[in-house]
């Protein structure tokens, strides 16, 4: 069995654009989900939108360099993920075309690094 990230990323204006309802009915979508693979599934989260982030850098003296912000200025922003268990990249592309998406919402698939291997 390999893992994989389902990394969710959306423009987050277009995220608080959505009603109160549409965000709901998302919500409840994620949740069907998370109910119909829980047995795939080893974690997961939504994150606060990326004003909330704070960024560390090396400073390049031995030091680091804290901002407020996210990482990097991008359009789409990382705002969740799944972290699932699964025998092959196809199984965890196949779970990541159930994933609830909207407008402007994709999900990036990524295998994790197996140290036992």
């Amino acid at each position: 069995m390999s893992q994989f990230l389902l990394l969710l990323y959306a423009e987050e204006s277009a995220w608080e654009s959505l009603s109160e309802e549409e965000q709901q009915k998302i919500f409840q979508e994620y949740e069907l989900f998370s109910q119909r693979h829980s047995e795939v599934i080893r974690g997961g989260a939504e994150l606060h939108p990326t004003q909330s982030a704070t960024s560390i850098r090396s400073d390049g003296k031995g030091g680091h360099l804290l901002t407020d912000g996210a990482f990097a200025e991008t359009k789409e922003a990382l705002g969740g993920y799944f972290l699932v268990e699964v025998e092959t990249l196809d199984n965890a592309l196949a779970l990541a075309k159930e994933l609830p998406l909207w407008s402007s919402a994709g999900v990036e698939v990524r295998p994790t690094i197996d140290d036992e291997s």
